[in-house]
């Protein structure tokens, strides 16, 4: 009954959990690299600033509320997949050496 709790026996990871663990840092690291890729080509939206009150008549609708331009906002939400794949890799990675 006690063959499996011999002293000095390590157990080693199985290939696929090897191979997983290569795997999705990997992707993490290509994702964050395609998103900044993406929102470093599309930064070349001018922001342009005017005086003039609105027609009272007329409802402004801007661009989400922000500067960047909605390839740049891809880019970035791109690149915040990629880092959040890579902070639960080293979380698993810290938590699997405790």
């Amino acid at each position: 009954m006690g063959d499996n709790n011999t002293p000095g026996e390590h157990h080693t990871p199985h290939p696929a959990r090897k191979l997983w663990a290569a795997v999705v840092p990997l992707l993490g690291l290509i994702t964050v690299a395609v998103g900044v890729a993406v929102a470093w080509t599309s930064l070349n939206e001018e922001v342009g600033w005017f005086a003039y009150a609105p027609l009272s008549n007329e409802v402004f609708v801007g661009n989400n509320g922000s500067f960047l331009s909605n390839e740049t906002q891809l880019g970035v939400a791109i690149s915040v997949v990629g880092l959040l794949a890579l902070s639960f890799w080293a979380g698993l990675a810290i938590g699997r050496r405790r």
